[in-house]
């Protein structure tokens, strides 16, 4: 990069490390240097920012050729360029690079080629997209963001910020809270998986639930929340949940829960605050998770928790050979028990020399 483009960003204007530092409360060490984009230690050049979270790549920090780093007070004296400090490296980073690649808003009004029903209330400052459609009676505020290919079901609230990416459909009746982010693909509010039995027929139960979304919430790509059957699906604020996660009817998620991709979550459990869900875990219906709970990835959650603490299930993947032992022992493990058990009889019984005790 030349050194007149050196610190400029997409929107033209000028970023240094000392800005960053001033407007993160950081503290800055070394040259105020510009700044355009951040790259990772060992692909920086001098226009870029870094950091150091992880000490294991603490060996690349002598090597780096950012122009600025930002890291732990333990780690400043081994770097070669300026130094932000911080107590949590990876959310200042966070912040910085949010600075650094602000991302362009499209213009405030309808597109021509959406359709938006007479009786929509659209905020002016608002934006909709290519191709999108609004059903009768849908509420959008203030900054809102509708990406192309949206569909929006009657009485939709949408509120302030909330960004649908593109290809998002809301169905009817759903409130969507402030600052929302809604990946492509993301399905909020389709009818629940709700059947009765008739003889060998299934019967679709009626969904006439809804969905709530709070503020800040975040829905990966293609991922799905459930309508409720009777009562809502509720979202609460600051839930994350990544790309092909399935959320069922009735699921309640508590405040800033994460939940990374390919889980499932079974009707009308109920999840609490600050809990974390790695990839591929699956939760059956009916169940209730405690505050701070975590589960590692593909845990399959079959009963209720009600303490706080990190849960697993399953067996890590091993060499072959190694996996097809292990079977082999499990699978004899009941004849095992049966064994233990008539050993453990046999030493309860007084010494009778092989006779039978006698009769009353």
């Amino acid at each position: 990069m030349s050194g007149d483009s050196a610190g400029r960003r997409c929107d033209g204007e000028v970023m240094t490390a000392g800005r960053l530092a001033a407007e993160l409360g950081l503290a800055l060490v070394g040259a105020d240097v510009p700044l355009s984009r951040v790259a990772p230690l060992h692909a920086a050049d001098a226009s870029c920012l870094s950091f150091l979270v992880d000490r294991r790549y603490r060996p690349r920090l002598a090597d780096t050729r950012a122009g600025a780093v930002i890291l732990r007070q333990a780690d400043a004296d081994a770097a070669p360029c300026t130094v932000l400090v911080a107590d949590n490296p990876e959310l200042a980073f966070a912040k910085a690079a949010a600075m650094l690649h602000p991302r362009p808003r499209p213009p405030a009004g309808v597109h021509p080629t959406a359709v938006v029903d007479d009786s929509a209330s659209i905020d002016p400052t608002a934006s909709i997209g290519p191709l999108c459609v609004l059903e009768a009676g849908v509420r959008v505020a203030a900054g809102v963001e509708i990406g192309p290919h949206c569909s929006i079901g009657a009485g939709t609230s949408i509120g302030a910020e909330t960004r649908l990416v593109a290809k998002v459909t809301i169905c009817a009746g759903a409130v969507i809270g402030a600052r929302v982010l809604l990946h492509p693909g993301s399905v909020i509010g389709r009818e629940g998986f709700g059947f009765a039995r008739d003889g060998e027929r299934w019967v679709r139960i009626p969904q006439v639930g809804g969905v709530r979304l709070g503020d800040d919430v975040e829905i990966g790509a293609n991922s799905t929340v459930d309508r409720g059957a009777i009562e809502d699906t509720i979202i609460a604020d600051g839930v994350k949940i990544d790309n092909l996660v399935q959320i069922g009817h009735n699921v309640s998620i508590g405040e800033n829960t994460a939940m990374a991709a390919c889980s499932g979550i079974s009707g009308s459990t109920r999840i609490g605050a600050r809990c974390t869900v790695a990839g591929a875990v699956g939760m059956a219906g009916h169940l209730h998770i405690a505050d701070d709970v975590h589960f590692t990835g593909m845990a399959m959650v079959t009963r209720s928790q009600s303490e706080a603490g990190v849960y697993s299930s399953g067996i890590p993947a091993m060499p072959n050979a190694e996996w097809r032992r292990t079977i082999g022992r499990l699978r004899r493990l009941e004849s095992l028990q049966q064994r233990v058990q008539q050993l453990e009889r046999a030493l309860a019984e007084p010494e009778t020399g092989g006779a039978q005790p006698p009769a009353d």
